[in-house]
């Protein structure tokens, strides 16, 4: 199979070195000839070229002049350039490789040099683009390799809060309601410039994928009381309790046999406190005002307003103003009072939300 011949463009202002250069490259080689940096501007809208051989001194726009208006437009900025040039001082060759050319060649000039000085650098820049090609295709290879991690983990994520609603099954669809709510806050916490320094570094995607798991230690409530179809008594209501410490501890054993991750110390958080109240009657550690993570009162507002709107079988749902009115007397005492203003902000979203 033949090979397809590489294009050389070449560009001097003198007709007879055009000539020769041509003589000299186009047993070889495609080439295309331009008598002026200006002709060469042209052509190159045209054209791309494998090489640019460009001569130095030229009348209105110098090779150096030339080159650096090359390698600024992304179109021509990897067009490897040769200066072919009468100038022999080595500061010369220096400036002409410190503006981005490849080579330097000084003529007059053998012309089996200039063949095996473009020869060289054509298996260079092929070589160059080959591993280029392999690069970005194990990138791709490892794009496709990590979008398979995600997804497995997404499944798994989902499996096991599908866990908990199945087997709490009162709580239909809690965990997508609750995950949208501290989405509505989140923006809002954005929105108004709020807890800046709590929420710096934070992956938001990471937090709202992981609120999936602020119930994971119903997992190991027993069903009599998960199930109860009627409201849980002192004992009972006790022993739910211990489904915040129980959750804390699953993620904890998860991260005990992982490499450290946002996502599960996100989840952990979620877990452990989305139950603690503003005036340190939560559970399960009592923790007080700003000592209880962010993550963990914005849970609270999230799966308080969800619990409220939703039926029970010792309750009926409360509507959406009910709601509102409700979490807005519990702040300062259950609630974060700034938290509470911005889910008073937002409160159509969450009708909207319920509504959905």
């Amino acid at each position: 199979m033949e090979t397809k011949k590489k294009h050389i463009l070449l560009v001097d202002d003198n007709p007879t070195n055009l000539r020769l250069g041509i003589n000299v490259l186009e047993e070889k080689y495609n080439v295309a000839t331009a008598p002026s940096a200006a002709k060469m501007f042209s052509l190159l809208e045209k054209i791309t070229p494998d090489i640019i051989l460009l001569d130095v001194d030229m009348p209105e726009i110098t090779g150096y002049e030339a080159i650096k208006t090359l390698k600024e437009n992304p179109k021509t900025k990897d067009i490897p350039v040769i200066f072919v040039t009468a100038r022999t001082e080595s500061d010369d060759e220096l400036e002409g490789l410190f503006l981005g050319a490849i080579d330097y060649i000084t003529k007059p000039f053998p012309p089996l040099l200039l063949l095996k000085r473009i020869e060289v650098h054509l298996l260079v820049e092929a070589q160059k683009a080959e591993l280029q090609n392999l690069n970005d295709n194990l990138q791709e290879m490892v794009n496709e390799k990590t979008q398979d991690v995600i997804d497995l983990k997404n499944a798994l994520l989902k499996t096991m809060s599908g866990m908990v609603e199945y087997r709490d099954d009162i709580t239909g669809g809690h965990i997508e309601r609750t995950q949208s709510g501290i989405s509505i806050l989140l923006e809002e916490i954005e929105k108004n410039s709020l807890y800046q320094e709590e929420t710096k570094g934070w992956d938001t995607e990471l937090v709202l994928q992981s609120s999936q798991l602020h119930d994971v230690g119903k997992i190991s409530i027993s069903d009599v009381i998960l199930k109860k179809p009627s409201k849980l008594d002192e004992n009972e209501f006790e022993e739910m309790k211990k489904h915040a410490g129980f959750g804390e501890d699953i993620i904890k054993d998860i991260e005990s046999m992982t490499k450290k991750s946002d996502f599960l110390k996100y989840a952990r958080i979620f877990a452990a406190s989305h139950h603690e109240k503003w005036d340190g009657s939560g559970y399960p550690r009592g923790l007080k005002g700003d000592d209880i993570p962010l993550l963990g009162r914005i849970m609270a507002i999230a799966d308080v307003y969800d619990a409220l709107t939703s039926i029970r079988p010792y309750k009926k749902a409360f509507t959406h103003e009910e709601s509102v009115k409700i979490i807005t007397e519990n702040s300062g005492t259950q609630f974060d009072p700034t938290l509470v203003e911005l889910f008073v902000k937002a409160n159509e979203k969450f009708r909207a939300l319920r509504k959905t």
